[in-house]
């Protein structure tokens, strides 16, 4: 889902929007910005997965450095949305960080 040509410029954050049954409901572009960061709403999170009728959402941004390793704000921000998604009965299943050459998923990492 990210464009080859922008992977290593545009930092951006989408959410994948799953059903009960982890089928894919939709893949959202939730927001794009430079080469450092990009700000994310987590209302929009969750009223993209509410309008959706979805039961969970998988998080997924890029890091135009290439670099796999999550940042405080990462940490912090998963923490934030995964608590928020628990008053509305979503769950978070991972957070994935994409670089042109590779990944890291917090769930495997065991950071959700």
């Amino acid at each position: 889902m990210w464009d080859d040509g922008t992977i290593e410029l545009i930092e951006e954050f989408k959410i994948i929007v799953l059903n009960r049954s982890s089928i894919v409901l939709c893949i959202v572009n939730l927001a794009s910005g430079g080469m450092a960061s990009c700000v994310i709403d987590p209302k929009l999170i969750f009223l993209s997965a509410i309008k959706s009728g979805a039961s969970a959402v998988i998080l997924a941004h890029n890091h135009p450095s290439a670099n796999t390793k999550p940042s405080n704000q990462d940490r912090i921000l998963t923490r934030k949305i995964k608590d928020g998604g628990k008053l509305l009965d979503i769950k978070v299943l991972d957070h994935i960080l994409m670089t042109s050459e590779g990944y890291l998923s917090f769930a495997d990492e065991g950071l959700m």
